[in-house]
């Protein structure tokens, strides 16, 4: 994707929604972008203070419209997951609605969370009943194989 400029890259958000959509880069830059200052926290134990800007997910969620049955939001990536397999993470749709819950274009940025639920290299979303439909039902491809807490608040 990145040799081709990512002209080829389609984001895919689909699941429980009534509009299912494939969203090049330039569909996302105009549904509009913010920036927030925030300070991150690691789950190693360090934390930076870093300015990001994106698209909000709510922008995203109003284009969609998920089912009244959505509850979450899983967001899968192009990338591997430590023991194998594709990674993937899960939010609730409450959370992912919050001002400071971002799409940085493939990543996404969700401060009140530890960085793990941060995925990276975004290749689709999905809004789903529950995280128990994923993987072991844990919430996460890291809560599957690592036993993380479904909700790292800070």
């Amino acid at each position: 994707l990145a040799e081709g400029g990512f002209d080829s890259f389609r984001l895919k958000v689909g699941g429980l929604v009534k509009n299912p959509v494939e969203l090049s880069l330039a569909d996302l830059d105009r549904l509009g972008e913010v920036e927030h200052i925030t300070m991150h926290h690691c789950i190693q134990g360090w934390s930076g203070i870093a300015k990001w800007g994106g698209i909000p997910m709510q922008a995203i969620i109003e284009v969609v419209q998920p089912k009244p049955e959505a509850k979450v939001v899983a967001f899968f990536s192009f990338g591997e997951a430590l023991y194998g397999g594709p990674y993937y993470d899960t939010q609730s749709l409450e959370n992912v609605q919050k001002p400071q819950c971002l799409l940085a274009p493939l990543r996404l940025r969700i401060e009140n969370q530890l960085g793990y639920k941060m995925v990276k290299w975004i290749e689709r979303i999905e809004f789903i009943e529950s995280e128990k439909s994923l993987g072991k039902g844990e919430g996460g491809k890291n809560e599957d194989d690592e036993y993380f807490d479904l909700l790292p608040n800070i």
